[in-house]
């Protein structure tokens, strides 16, 4: 999942920070703009890890256009940070699913040309995952 974060630059005397809109409480920084991004995706992993072990829901990502326009990060730079989330999810089930020759083939397809869904599986969770926030 690629989480949007905010970067404001930092000078010889202040770090970059850094903030993750999506994740509330979750900051960090770096002495150098690179340091920045790595120290972001160490405090993604770690909140993410508090809040599975607390049993919280695992915040979902939004596209950086939501927060763009968000006065409190004028003038910040945006990235985002790839986070696998799989393994704050839970321990995975094997389970028997049955699906049309035509939809394993289509699926297939997709994660053959995206990398973020790496298999079929994580396809099927994400999509699950997106339609369990809609309802």
């Amino acid at each position: 999942m690629l989480y949007p974060i905010a970067i404001e630059r930092g000078d010889e005397k202040h770090a970059h920070s850094v903030a993750v809109p999506d994740i509330p409480g979750c900051f960090s920084a770096g002495d150098s703009f690179d340091d920045a991004l790595r120290n972001a995706k160490e405090a993604i992993e770690g909140h993410l890890e508090t809040l599975a072990e607390f049993g919280d829901d695992i915040p979902r990502a939004s596209a950086v256009d939501a927060h763009c326009d968000n006065p409190a990060y004028k003038g910040w730079v945006w990235a985002v940070v790839d986070i696998d989330i799989s393994r704050y999810l839970g321990k995975s089930q094997k389970i028997n699913v049955s699906l049309p020759e035509r939809v394993i083939r289509r699926i297939d397809d997709t994660v053959a040309k995206n990398a973020a869904y790496r298999t079929r599986s994580g396809f099927l969770a994400q999509a699950a995952l997106r339609e369990l926030e809609r309802s």
